[in-house]
């Protein structure tokens, strides 16, 4: 038997290593102790672009003083910085501590010790941006640093040319390393909320402006090209809880575009850090490669690293991760599995998953390798499902494509919350019926 990506065995003759290659991500550069920011091919997960319907979205309240927003300096000469936001959860220890005055330099101590269930980090715009007037401007506005007048201004500059940049805090001077930035008067902190849930990513919010800005209505869909897609629902919902969202520079989602294993791996670590009870502790960098064919330097590198450790992935028999391969539809809902197994162990539940409704009989699964885990998890909230909603077929051996990724992650993550969906629509989740797999 040959261990199979993901955790999988099956006999050595299979074919299921045979997929097909694509063209290899671009990397970045990591700033220092900091998470790598995603390349244009996985901007689709992790980039400065979540558009979403102002109207689906809340704010909650929060205490000041256990958030504070950083400039943090990046590039070959550290002439660059990036927004970091930190938020002390616990008093447990200190997630950071300041020195000095104009400017303030701010020692992220999280750095340096496990800070899960201690502290929050914020890296990129999948977890910040901005509210005023009690409109998401997620849309409209990209947050950025940058220096005037002797000093680091944190700035919403706009992506249309019908508004204005607006600065939403400065560091009061120029220094070296971690810096603080002191929001101006009127702008405050606050979390996104959700149809009543409290989500992870920072508001800038204030709610004595209003900025304008191009929403869209109720009626339209997120993306243009997802009005006929059979997953629109439940993709905006996706994007709406901050897994994935789409490409900045042509305002789609590519539904069927073919998922990677990178790319899965950070989608669905971005959906457990949704869950509440559940700490994710990604490091913000690793020191080496967890895979000989990922560098540590690479932008998914502390994800696969942190996914490996908690037994959700694992690589091929040739030492192998693979990360620009297509995964496919059999290892996606392997891997939805391994999370909501994580999940429920986090938050002190039982491993079995309790089954929604009867399991669904697939024509092509009968012989396939993960056959029993399909089984139970087209049980488990309909997490596996078929081909295009349609039919009987399953195809397990099939690349995973954007929209079926995206609806099976929201509803792995409705049914650890106790949701169940089905094509957007809720239902009553039957707490009696479960089902044990031996996997």
């Amino acid at each position: 038997m040959l261990t199979i990506p993901f955790g999988k065995q099956f006999p050595a003759s299979s074919n299921a290593l045979n997929y097909r290659h694509i063209q290899g991500i671009m990397k970045l550069a990591l700033p220092l102790r900091l998470a790598a920011l995603a390349t244009v091919a996985f901007s689709a997960f992790a980039t400065p672009f979540t558009p979403a319907k102002a109207a689906e979205f809340g704010e909650k309240e929060v205490d000041q003083d256990d958030f504070i927003a950083v400039a943090v300096p990046f590039g070959e000469n550290n002439e660059k910085h990036r927004l970091l936001v930190i938020q002390q959860k616990s008093n447990k220890r200190d997630c950071w501590s300041t020195s000095g005055s104009s400017p303030v330099k701010v020692d992220p101590l999280l750095l340096n010790f496990d800070f899960t269930g201690i502290c929050g980090r914020t890296t990129d715009s999948n977890g910040y941006s901005i509210r005023a007037s009690d409109q998401d401007y997620g849309l409209d506005y990209l947050l950025r640093i940058v220096q005037r007048d002797g000093e680091l201004k944190l700035v919403g500059t706009p992506r249309g040319s019908d508004l204005q940049e607006v600065v939403i805090g400065s560091t009061r001077g120029l220094g070296e390393g971690y810096l603080k930035i002191f929001l101006k008067p009127g702008w405050e902190f606050t979390k996104r909320t959700y149809e009543g849930e409290t989500l992870g990513h920072v508001y800038f919010s204030n709610d004595q402006i209003a900025l304008g800005g191009s929403q869209e209505s109720p009626d339209s869909p997120t993306f243009p090209d997802i009005a006929n897609d059979t997953y629109q629902s439940e993709i905006e919902k996706a994007v709406a809880r901050g897994f994935v969202s789409g490409f900045k520079e042509d305002n789609t989602f590519r539904p069927e575009a073919e998922l990677t294993r990178e790319q899965v791996v950070s989608m669905v670590v971005e959906a457990l850090k949704e869950v509440p009870n559940v700490d994710v502790a990604v490091p913000p960098e690793v020191s080496s490669s967890p895979y000989p064919d990922i560098k540590a330097s690479r932008w998914s590198a502390s994800k696969i690293q942190w996914a490996q450790e908690n037994q959700i992935i694992s690589g091929y028999p040739d030492g192998t991760f693979r990360p620009t391969q297509p995964v496919t539809r059999a290892e996606l809902v392997a891997i939805e599995r391994k999370v909501a197994e994580y999940a429920q162990r986090q938050r002190g539940q039982s491993l079995e998953l309790a089954s929604t409704k009867s399991a669904q009989t697939f024509s092509d699964t009968s012989d396939h390798w993960a056959s029993s885990l399909i089984s139970e998890m087209s049980s488990y909230c309909e997490v596996a499902s078929p081909l295009n909603e349609t039919g009987n077929a399953f195809a397990p051996d099939t690349p995973a494509q954007r929209n079926y990724a995206a609806a099976a992650t929201l509803r792995m993550l409705n049914c650890i919350e106790g949701e169940t969906t089905q094509a957007g629509e809720t239902q009553e989740a039957n707490p009696e019926a479960q089902q044990n797999i031996n996997y």
